[in-house]
């Protein structure tokens, strides 16, 4: 059976990842596999290259300023580099043999298109609660932090869109759950 873990930004994602790792499960995280990508594969490079410029690789070697400047430029140009980046990412979680996989945008980027996925996994935290954390987190305004939350699906949609939900709210006890999830997620195979 393949899960997608998803919700928006500050929403405690990794945490739950990190206890589904405490009852031996591992999970594809996108975001790191994305990165991977870019850094090791020549091939990805040279798309990259093509589409933002020879600046984007130096020696091989991502030049993140540069991805970054062009990716904040417009929409269209996330949507040109995600053309690129997702499809390279979802041969990787097929080749991986992993059966879950974490990602923010699953719905936002039409990335569950690109992918087989049996079940979906919210998790959800209050906006402030989020807020809060992406401040934390990545030494940011909180203008900033709403910025990054108003570029993701509102979390009521991607809720409506998923078949679990995990609350971390910081209240309640995430890894009973996860708990609770894993063995409705049996019960059902």
């Amino acid at each position: 059976m393949k899960i997608a873990i998803t919700g928006g930004i500050g929403s405690g994602k990794s945490f739950v990842c990190q206890c589904l790792h405490r009852h031996g499960i591992e999970v594809y995280d996108c975001d790191t596999a994305a990165k991977r990508l870019m850094r090791s594969s020549a091939e990805l490079q040279q798309q990259l290259k093509e589409l933002v410029g020879e600046a984007v690789c130096r020696d091989g070697i991502l030049q993140k300023a540069v991805l970054a400047k062009f990716l904040l430029a417009s929409d269209a140009h996330v949507q040109a580099v995600n053309s690129i980046v997702h499809p390279a990412v979802a041969r990787d979680f097929e080749q991986s043999g992993l059966d879950w996989i974490e990602t923010a945008i699953l719905f936002d980027s039409g990335f569950h298109r690109r992918i087989y996925i049996d079940k979906v996994v919210c998790v959800s935290a209050p906006i402030e609660v989020r807020i809060s954390r992406i401040m934390e987190r990545d030494h940011i305004t909180r203008q900033q932090a709403m910025g990054w939350i108003a570029k993701q699906l509102p979390q009521d949609e991607v809720l409506a869109l998923s078949d679990y939900e995990i609350v971390n709210d910081g209240q309640r006890d995430v890894d009973r759950q996860v708990a609770r999830l894993l063995s409705e997620i049996q019960n059902r195979k």
